[in-house]
């Protein structure tokens, strides 16, 4: 029956210094660590950590949110870990699944994690969209320049194939099909 822990960065200018303290003074005997987004559910240690996990075990994070935000994966994996024996605790918000409050107290902060990614998201969309509306174009710049689209043009007309027209320009075939059907 071990500690197993898990922590989380999200990227490489944020650091795991006070998580593995934490992880350290609660006991566990093991930490997997990841760099990744916590919306995304294929973070490779996140996975060893659960295969590495037996009956008895339990999961340790530092906070609820390094698990992960969408609340149907936190669901998912407690729901998971339960099913196989193991434990759940996460220390900053003193949720432990083994008894009926500590499940309620899960659920309800896995419930504020999804509203909390919700409010960012919609933040996210709306300065986008304010963005737009003053006539700004996030994303690269096409690597189809008027030249170039020109030349596809030129080629495309004399029976050059997508592909063939990307090897002379340099470009990807799926550029030269978009600039080409976008001008239509």
């Amino acid at each position: 029956m071990s500690l197993i822990g898990y922590a989380r960065v999200s990227t490489a200018e944020q650091h795991l210094d006070a998580q593995l303290a934490a992880l350290n003074d609660a006991g566990c005997s093991r930490v997997f660590t990841d760099q990744a987004s916590g919306a995304r559910t294929d973070r490779p240690e996140l996975a060893a950590a659960l295969d590495y996990l037996r009956e008895g075990d339990t999961l340790v994070v530092w906070k609820l949110d390094r698990l992960g935000r969408s609340l149907a994966h936190l669901v998912h994996v407690i729901e998971d870990l339960e099913k196989r024996g193991v434990e759940f605790r996460s220390l900053s918000e003193s949720i432990d699944t083994t008894t009926p409050g500590g499940r309620l107290v899960f659920h309800m902060a896995a419930a504020f994690a999804q509203f909390e990614r919700d409010l960012i998201r919609e933040r996210t969309n709306a300065g986008l969209e304010a963005a737009r509306a003053k006539g700004k174009v996030g994303g690269r710049p096409s690597v189809m320049t008027a030249d170039r689209i020109k030349a596809a043009r030129d080629m495309y007309s004399q029976g050059a194939t997508y592909t063939q027209i990307g090897a002379v320009l340099g470009v990807s075939r799926s550029s030269v099909s978009r600039a080409l059907n976008n001008e239509a």
